[in-house]
């Protein structure tokens, strides 16, 4: 049996739809796709046959074959995610439902290379499963964030500020050779506004998240999906020049936002300060306890954020800004700076219909929008519709192509 390749109704198709919600028994498939009742049987039974679909028992009473409800099934693998952050480091399992099992982290340095980070990343990777009670034999794919740009097409970061080292290392290739599973990498804020989008905001069409922890970055998606740019630069605010600032960045660069409001710029003047901070998260808590110099600098940098968001907002005309990370998650004071510049610069035209929000509590976006990468490249049609042609043709006798 080969399986279908007629454009929008192949069985890969028809499995979109039914995750989709769109149609859930046999007979909504052929009335969405107007297949014959034929050819929908037999993409169905394919499914089923492949462990991609349930069908709960129908109820007779009509002619032909019962009709039951059909679903994904959520149960048939896990999913694997590694998000690697400039300081520490995020596992997690979850099932195709995108359900989190069993979630650790644990401190790195990316600054040290992908040799090290890699190799204890793929090593803990190994056993998570048989932790959560899981077979390792059911992994589905890895998704994995990073700190920097990332040229989806070569699965490789490209020129990333904060990752010395890691320019185009084959971070994709090498973990799947270790794994023996599909590999994605994507931007960690990409990461963040994707599950925004699908989590809390699932009827916007137009999202932007600006992550502010030890450096600033910045994810869009339209129509429900990512927006990464012709390579994967899309969304990269953090190194826009501000005028009359000349800091030195960590890209080389003076003058970049970055280097003027990001949590590593607010930790280096606090410390000249005299204050005991080394991280972003050093700034937030003495926010959080009041302290004035920290809170007069939030709120500088919030406003120095809001500058540049002006044009880009200007540009986008999104629907929802969500403002995430540790100085953004510091009692409204960043974001107090940046909506007084924001609101006050742009014209109205490009505010009026626009939500400034803070993300949602714990770091779960970045995990969320990694299952969702997985499940949309993974379970896309004609990657299903490939994977059912080998398997037939294995069944057969033949090569898989």
């Amino acid at each position: 049996m080969t399986p279908p390749t007629q454009p929008g109704t192949s069985a890969g198709n028809l499995l979109l739809l039914v995750r989709q919600g769109v149609a859930t028994t046999r007979g909504e498939l052929i009335r969405v796709t107007g297949l014959s009742r034929s050819t929908v049987t037999q993409r169905v039974d394919l499914l089923l046959d492949a462990g991609l679909l349930r069908e709960s028992a129908g109820e007779a009473g009509g002619r032909g074959r019962p009709s039951g409800a059909l679903s994904f099934d959520e149960g048939g693998g896990h999913l694997l995610v590694a998000l690697l952050h400039t300081a520490w480091a995020e596992l997690a399992v979850l099932d195709l439902g995108g359900r989190v099992l069993t979630r650790t982290s644990y401190p790195i340095s990316i600054a040290d290379g992908p040799d090290p980070v890699l190799t204890e990343a793929a090593g803990r990777l190994d056993g998570l499963p048989a932790e959560a009670g899981l077979d390792p034999a059911g992994t589905v794919a890895l998704a994995v964030g990073v700190p920097g740009p990332v040229d989806v097409a070569s699965g490789r970061a490209v020129q990333p500020p904060v990752m010395p080292g890691w320019h185009g290392h084959p971070v994709r290739d090498r973990l799947a050779e270790r794994l023996g599973r599909p590999v994605y990498l994507e931007n960690d804020a990409n990461l963040m506004a994707l599950g925004e989008q699908r989590t809390n905001w699932p009827e916007t069409s137009s999202l932007l998240l600006v992550t502010v922890g030890s450096g600033i970055g910045a994810g869009i998606v339209v129509d429900g999906r990512l927006y990464r740019g012709i390579d994967g630069g899309a969304g990269d605010i953090g190194h826009i020049r501000m005028h009359g600032r000349d800091e030195r960045c960590a890209c080389g660069a003076r003058g970049c936002l970055a280097a003027v409001a990001s949590g590593r710029a607010l930790v280096r003047s606090l410390a000249d300060l005299g204050k005991d901070v080394t991280r972003a998260a050093d700034v937030r808590h003495l926010v959080q306890r009041g302290d004035a110099d920290a809170v007069a600098a939030v709120r500088e940098a919030g406003r120095m954020v809001g500058e540049v968001l002006t044009t880009v907002v200007s540009v986008l005309n999104p629907e929802v800004l969500v403002l995430a990370g540790d100085i953004a998650d510091t009692d409204g004071h960043f974001v107090s700076g940046v909506r007084e510049v924001l609101y006050q610069r742009s014209l109205p035209r490009a505010t009026q219909n626009l939500r400034v929000v803070t993300a949602g509590p714990g770091r779960s976006a970045a995990v969320a929008g990694a299952a969702e990468l997985v499940l949309d490249e993974y379970f896309a049609p004609a990657a299903v519709d490939a994977r059912l042609a080998g398997t037939t043709g294995r069944e057969r006798g033949t090569s898989a192509p």
